[in-house]
């Protein structure tokens, strides 16, 4: 059995490019189990998994108390490392992004996910505004004392700019990805980017490891992989195919009446 420590480690030597590491993500310690059965390596919740197994709309609108406490459950439900989703951190302020990230380590997190964007308008924060956050981040879990795997989501792709802008985004990702990186960040999430030669050239230009939410509109695993992706993330498509698949069966089993 691995202690905290020798999870964060392991997980850090999960993200290797060309080889990634494939996060289906859960929700609850059922899931956490259903995906460890599977096969999994590491285990990642998902905001908008959570928040609607709990009753809630994405967004931070799942209270923190309610997010720890499913984390903690979760990490006592399997062996294997996990990250959670902590949207854009729980905080106006970086010390409350930093008291959050402790809050997650004692519950048993060995990484999180942190967005860029701002709550309300979606628009992407300021670059020196998001490295302040991801500094403090970074010094509550060396305080903890643990190799915490910080990885910063941006939303760069999620701006609603025209596909003729996408060198833009693809050059404001770059910048991003090394600004982060100089904060302490130690993985860039970049969910919306499809196109299979501006991945490989992310992946590429990126100092962090690239992390990519897999879609119908991505290229495929294999794809992924040979562009340089070293970690793959489901997002809420997981959740979403069991509720469709347990409506389906309810209705199944409900038609007998009719």
């Amino acid at each position: 059995m691995m202690n905290s420590k020798e999870k964060a480690e392991h997980f850090h030597k999960l993200h290797r490019p060309r080889e990634p590491l494939v996060l289906f993500n859960i929700w609850d310690p059922g899931s956490a189990k259903a995906v460890a059965a599977g096969g999994a390596e590491a285990l990642a919740t998902g905001s908008y998994s959570v928040a609607s197994a709990y009753g809630y709309d994405d967004g931070e609108k799942t209270p923190l108390d309610i997010v720890i406490g499913n984390l903690h459950r979760i990490v006592q439900a399997t062996e294997l490392p996990v990250t959670v989703d902590l949207e854009r951190g729980y905080g106006e302020t970086a010390s409350e992004v930093a008291a959050s990230i402790e809050r997650s380590i004692r519950a048993g997190a060995i990484g999180c996910n942190i967005e860029d964007s701002l709550p309300g308008n979606g628009k992407l924060r300021p670059v020196e505004e998001q490295m302040q956050r991801i500094r403090l981040a970074r010094t509550a879990a060396d305080d903890q004392k643990l190799p915490y795997f910080i990885n910063v989501r941006t939303d760069v792709f999620f701006q609603g700019l025209p596909a003729e802008q996408n060198e833009a985004m693809l050059a404001s990702a770059i910048e991003r990805a090394q600004a982060y990186a100089e904060a302490g960040a130690n993985g860039i999430f970049v969910p919306g980017l499809a196109d299979e030669k501006l991945i490989a050239r992310l992946a590429a230009a990126s100092p962090l490891p690239l992390n990519i939410m897999v879609s119908e509109k991505t290229p495929s695993l294999k794809n992924l992989a040979d562009a340089g992706v070293a970690r793959l993330s489901y997002g809420p498509d997981p959740y979403l195919r069991m509720m469709k698949a347990l409506a389906a069966a309810a209705r199944d089993a409900i038609s007998i009446r009719h």
